[in-house]
């Protein structure tokens, strides 16, 4: 027995989540009623996820701005520019995979108690709002936008703290940082948890009947992983991109896949940037930032389903309508919920630009929620993956025009 455990923690995390996955998968189809309990570590991993992920930040954005010193430059005009691009551009491909491959639907059941925004102002208007709201209540509702700024507010004040004080925050930012790779630790049994969950409640039998909008959905956001994504990352760092990016797919998406919670993976994603030797100052902000805005998978989701619902109802749609669509995904993409199925309530708003009726588009909305088992988690992938790429990639940047080697498979 100790011979296997001394095996087992000397292959790597990503080695052992895939240990958990395939097990997870086994029991789900073999005995689902006999291993139905162990759907518990998937709830526990992501629970203590979620729990850690908003004080963590709070923390580390406070200890970096309150210590930070004058002249040392962080990225962040940089990666927003990457986060906002990159929103785009999914944007675009997304409309232009629904002209070449159009899908119809068969409408489902209208989503209910939801209610979706009435347009972007408002959805701009609740982004500004959770800057300002209660820090008791961002913390307890892991509000990130409000967490952030509030963090960054406190941190500014704290400038000018006795060096005691900055080190006893400094001292919560770290042990915060250890607790989270404990959390982690717990990845291979809370991803067997989440694996076998998914496959035994919901099945895949009922997807099949959805085969052609997922296939467009999917295809996209492997298109933009895969081909955009390394595109804009090869710009920045004038080298094969591919190491960096199958790396974050690797060790941020994986886990991002199963939570289905941008949220969740920001300590995940903290932890990668710091084993990519990446700035403190900078990642502890880009990363929840990442997980508000970032929203490339959203904006895919969202030009998706709305272009199948113009199809189905036979409207024609011209060029510039078609761009003007790109760009209200991409600016209602930045104001989705980190939730689960986030995207989807934002669908109406775009049908809306077509003058299809709000009831018909919730139906669409219902049809995204049955196709959420795979949408979900491929969006959430890519979202979440994404924030790790465009922090490193926007440092990596910056190390290259400074002559510094950049070693990414350390």
């Amino acid at each position: 027995m100790k011979n296997l455990m001394n095996k087992w923690n000397q292959l790597s995390l990503v080695k052992q989540i895939i240990v958990g996955l395939i097990i997870g998968i086994i029991l789900a189809v073999t005995i689902p009623d006999v291993a139905k309990p162990i759907t518990i570590f998937g709830s526990l991993f992501v629970g203590a996820l979620k729990g850690i992920a908003p004080i963590l930040v709070f923390f580390l954005v406070m200890s970096a701005i309150s210590q930070h010193k004058s002249g040392h430059q962080t990225n962040m005009k940089s990666i927003i520019f990457l986060y906002l691009l990159g929103t785009f551009l999914a944007a675009v491909v997304a409309v232009a995979a629904s002209f070449i491959f159009p899908v119809t639907l068969t409408l489902a059941a209208g989503a209910k108690d939801v209610t979706p925004p009435g347009g972007v102002v408002e959805v701009l208007k609740a982004l500004l709002m959770n800057v300002v709201d209660n820090p008791v209540k961002a913390l307890f509702n892991a509000n990130y936008i409000g967490i952030l700024a509030w963090a960054l507010v406190l941190g500014t004040a704290l400038k000018n703290a006795p060096d005691t004080t900055k080190t006893v925050i400094s001292n919560f930012s770290d042990a915060l940082t250890l607790m989270v790779r404990w959390v982690i630790k717990f990845a291979p049994l809370g991803i067997m948890g989440l694996v076998f969950d998914s496959i035994a409640t919901s099945g895949l039998g009922v997807l099949l009947s959805y085969g052609q909008l997922l296939a467009v959905l999917i295809g996209c956001m492997v298109f933009i992983a895969l081909v955009v994504n390394p595109i804009i990352v090869y710009l920045n760092i004038r080298q094969n991109p591919y190491p960096l990016v199958f790396r974050c797919l690797r060790e941020s998406g994986i886990t991002a896949f199963f939570t289905r919670s941008s949220a969740a993976n920001i300590p995940v994603n903290m932890t990668l940037c710091e084993n990519l030797g990446l700035d403190k100052d900078t990642y502890s902000v880009s990363i929840p930032l990442g997980a508000t805005i970032n929203m490339a998978g959203a904006a895919v989701t969202i030009s998706v389903m709305t272009l199948a619902a113009v199809h189905t109802l036979g409207i024609q749609v011209d060029i510039g309508t078609a761009l003007i669509l790109s760009v209200l995904a991409a600016i209602s993409a930045c104001g989705a919920s980190g939730v689960a199925g986030g995207s989807l309530l934002l669908i109406p708003l775009a049908a809306s630009l077509f003058g299809i009726p709000n009831d018909i588009a919730m139906q669409i909305v219902g049809v995204g929620f049955i196709v959420g088992v795979l949408q979900d988690s491929f969006e959430t992938a890519l979202n979440s993956s994404t924030d790790a790429l465009f922090t490193a990639s926007a440092e990596f940047a910056k190390w290259r025009k400074e002559g510094k080697a950049i070693i990414i498979n350390k």
